[in-house]
């Protein structure tokens, strides 16, 4: 049993849930089979623990993308360079938001492509093995198309990556990693560490890295320090120009709930993207703006993160996009990170009852208790099949979730739209299937 959900929370802390479509009970394909005594039909919205996985769509986003379909509709290619917001330089409005919600200035940042094409275009730039220095530092839970893109691009350079990619573990026994395991390990390998890539928030676990102590401890051994933020932008408060981070990339379909497979973003320091002599893999898009339709002959990149875009992008794409970026730019991700604090807190509060009443063998919480090192979401060990347990949730309970195999649920309680409620009817459930 769980302690009864007070109506309070949500009076006093309501989030932003009026802003996003929460999916209605019945809706999700073989919801309640039928039944109205499914205990989820006592509610009329489901309670939505997956935007870590795929965000909920902001009410303004069929307008906006209404807006730009219109102006394809009415104007044709003239839209490319006339009217109010030409689409030629429509990625420019997003820069600001963009670099705000990130830590970084303007010119440091660009929304462009998909994360994992990020990946390839910026390890293009600073994977540069030479001599000793050839070896990247990577978690070993990591989600599996960095670890593809990464191992392709040490064969891409000739090597072997058994030999050039260390991966590395948590201690037996445990499921996150040590701060302290991960700087021992960069100064383990000293002159042989060409760069280090990590996630700022592990997929898997939740678990917020250390990212300024590890960038530093990379630096200090003449090493790069680049961040696959997929589950740390727009969850966790970053500030990746003050940290001194080389290079990030993150998509913008989860926590920054852009639609799916939503444009992904980059940043640059700005002592890299101010160099426009970098070596990069260009295209046409990334020529300064002022001569980019003069066709010309030579690559002419202007000295900001801009220079890394090869492609003309997707406005249908974009707009999603800058529609999100505005609500975090009004909101702040201060506020936000306030709220998600409260909100998780709470989740691992009913979810410790709930393990209090089952026991720790059939329940336990992966994620670090310590709010320093987590942001909104919470990775649950079962014993149980988690597959035909997630699908009950979702299907009698109204409450969505993902799993991850072999054993792991994850709960991600958003502040922009999940609720208290959301969060006590998760552990209703759970108390409820697991007794």
């Amino acid at each position: 049993m769980v302690r009864p959900y007070d109506p309070v929370l949500d009076a006093r802390d309501p989030g932003w849930r009026d802003e996003f479509c929460v999916p209605r009970w019945g809706e999700l394909p073989d919801q309640g089979r039928g039944s109205a005594e499914a205990p989820g039909a006592a509610y009329p919205d489901i309670a939505y623990f997956a935007g870590n996985s795929l965000g909920l769509q902001p009410q303004a986003t069929r307008a906006a993308l209404d807006l730009e379909l219109d102006r394809w509709e009415q104007w044709g290619v003239e839209g490319q360079l006339e009217g109010p917001r030409p689409w030629k330089d429509y990625h420019d409005g997003l820069k600001g938001p963009a670099g705000r919600l990130v830590g970084a200035s303007p010119d440091e940042v660009v929304i462009m492509n998909s994360l994992t094409v990020n990946l390839h275009m910026l390890m293009a730039t600073f994977y540069r093995p030479q001599g000793r220095r050839t070896k990247i530092l990577m978690e070993h839970l990591v989600f599996p198309s960095d670890g593809y893109a990464i191992a392709s691009q040490v064969e891409w350079h000739g090597l072997d990556p058994r030999d050039h990619v260390v991966r590395l573990r948590p201690r037996p026994g445990e499921d996150v990693l040590r701060i302290d395991d991960v700087i021992a390990a960069i100064h383990d390998l000293g002159d042989e560490l060409q760069q280090v890539i990590f996630s700022g928030v592990n997929y898997l676990t939740g678990e917020w890295m250390d990212m300024p102590a590890i960038t530093s401890a990379a630096h200090e051994v003449g090493a790069v320090s680049g961040w696959d933020l997929a589950h740390a932008a727009g969850n966790v408060p970053l500030a990746l120009h003050d940290w001194d981070v080389d290079w990030a990339t993150w998509c913008s379909y989860k926590y920054l709930n852009s639609g799916p497979g939503a444009m992904a973003g980059a940043f640059i320091h700005e002592r890299y993207a101010s160099d426009r002599h970098r070596h990069r893999l260009a295209g046409w898009w990334g020529t300064d703006a002022d001569i980019r339709f003069e066709m010309r002959e030579t690559f002419d990149p202007p000295a900001t993160a801009d220079a890394w875009q090869v492609s003309n992008p997707s406005i249908f794409s974009m707009s999603p996009v800058e529609t999100s970026l505005r609500i975090f730019d009004r909101i702040g991700m201060a506020a936000l990170r306030q709220r998600s604090l409260r909100l998780t807190g709470y989740l691992r509060e009913l979810f410790t009852e709930v393990i209090d009443g089952v026991g720790t063998d059939a329940m336990s919480i992966v994620t670090p208790a310590d709010p320093a090192r987590h942001g909104a979401q919470l990775s649950v060990r079962f014993a149980t099949d988690i597959k035909r347990l997630a699908a009950t949730l979702r299907d009698e309970d109204g409450v969505v979730t993902d799993t991850r195999n072999p054993d792991i649920i994850r709960f991600a309680p958003v502040p922009l739209y999940s609720s208290y409620l959301d969060c006590w009817r998760a552990a209703d459930a759970l108390a409820r299937r697991l007794a």
